[in-house]
Order: C-alpha cells, then sequence, then structure tokens
C-alpha cells in the first residue's frame, strides 16, 4: 500500500525550482548551508548532495 503524506520538509521557501521539486519527499533534507554542515558535524553523519536541474 503506498501513501502520499504531502507533508512538506525545509525546502518549501527555497527558490530553486530543483529543490522544490524535493520539497515533499519524505527525506530529511537540507538546502546548502552552514547549518546543514553543522548539522551532519555535530551528528558525526556525512553529507549527501543531490546535484540537478530544473
Amino acid at each position: 500500500m503506498t501513501t502520499n503524506n504531502r507533508i512538506p520538509n525545509r525546502l518549501t521557501s527555497e527558490k530553486s525550482l530543483y529543490l522544490l521539486q524535493h520539497a515533499y519527499n519524505p527525506v530529511n533534507c537540507y538546502p546548502w548551508s552552514e547549518e546543514a554542515f553543522q548539522k551532519a558535524k555535530t551528528d558525526n553523519e556525512p553529507v549527501f548532495l543531490s546535484i540537478g536541474y530544473s
């Protein structure tokens, strides 16, 4: 069974069309920012970079 939980993530306020396409993905995405790198460092987690265009 597939559910479509239209719960937005933090990308909804971005201007990039590419990032806005992913604003409702069930992934805890961050736009390129110091906050993203600080969170990765604090949590001792890798940074995965998604490169695309729209």
